[in-house]
């Protein structure tokens, strides 16, 4: 299991991600640029201490990061407010890449065309999303669980 992250916008947001990867195993995938300073004293308080112990690997642009994820064979899941395929239907494979969009515009058209499965959490009528670390924190929690992969 994998997170990546595409183009994300708030330090804050990044750093309570890379602190619930190290906390689960799950490595992220950073798709750059960031509309920050990954040195940025805000990511490193949201990630405490936590951040240095996350597996993190940057990407120069999303064509690399897909060139990556192929290579390996994995595949892709967009995490969207606006995908039809809801969480709880969704059967989760243990090499699948959870991507979560920025949090201002998710993801351009040709990188939603990338995904193998477009994946929404369902919400109550009348709320349009979700925090991005939080929508994060609720998908890997699904996807270790169905794979069992939760660490001891």
């Amino acid at each position: 299991m994998r997170i990546a992250l595409y183009q994300p916008e708030i330090a804050g947001n990044v750093g309570a991600i890379l602190r619930l990867a190290a906390c689960f195993s799950v490595p992220v995938d950073i798709i750059m640029p960031t509309g920050f300073a990954f040195s940025d004293a805000r990511l490193k308080r949201a990630a405490m201490d936590y951040g240095a112990a996350a597996d993190i690997t940057r990407h120069a642009n999303v064509a690399a990061f897909d060139a990556d994820r192929r290579a390996h064979g994995r595949r892709l899941l967009l995490m969207s407010s606006h995908a039809s395929q809801r969480l709880p239907e969704v059967t989760f494979h243990s090499d699948d890449v959870l991507l979560m969009g920025s949090e201002s515009a998710g993801v351009p058209d040709e990188v939603r065309d990338m995904a193998d499965i477009r994946v929404r959490i369902p919400m109550a009528p009348g709320f349009r999303s979700l925090n991005i670390a939080v929508s994060t924190g609720i998908a890997v929690a699904e996807a270790l669980r169905q794979t069992g992969k939760f660490p001891q």
